[in-house]
């Protein structure tokens, strides 16, 4: 079992997204009012908050969403999941459809530290039942 520590937003993709307390996904489209979201199969991203905490040890200064993360999530090892593992958190259930992507070009991130976690460290989802996200939910696998 894992846990929501952070739920972050954009309306614009290739910048750091916001972090908020709540967000409501839409089946089969990702997070209402995320640049992301759409009929794709990178709908909601997630990134490990202990990936991110090692990132911050070598002295990186990111805060929640820097890598463009939807959701900041604990106690999985994301990368090491197989395509296809479902996520639930409360009503809504994500599907992994896609593990690491290619940095964009001109990453503030890379630039500054000459590397980037998102690109083997981020997986990517499509909602296969909405609801609404909270920080602090449960996570599970199934």
């Amino acid at each position: 079992m894992g846990k929501v520590l952070a739920v972050c937003v954009s309306d614009k993709k290739g910048v750091q997204k916001t972090r908020v307390p709540e967000a409501v996904v839409i089946e089969d489209w990702g997070i209402e009012g995320d640049a992301h979201a759409g009929k794709w199969h990178r709908q909601v991203s997630l990134l490990s908050y202990e990936k991110i905490e090692e990132f911050r040890n070598r002295g990186a200064e990111v805060s929640d969403g820097a890598f463009g993360e939807n959701l900041v999530v604990s106690g999985f090892d994301l990368r090491h999941q197989l395509i296809g593992t479902k996520f639930r958190i409360g009503e809504v259930v994500l599907e992994l459809t896609q593990i690491g992507k290619e940095c964009h070009h001109g990453c503030a991130i890379f630039e500054k530290m000459g590397d980037c976690i998102m690109p083997r460290e981020g997986v990517f989802t499509r909602v296969l039942h909405g609801g609404v996200i909270h920080e602090g939910d449960e996570i599970l696998m199934e």
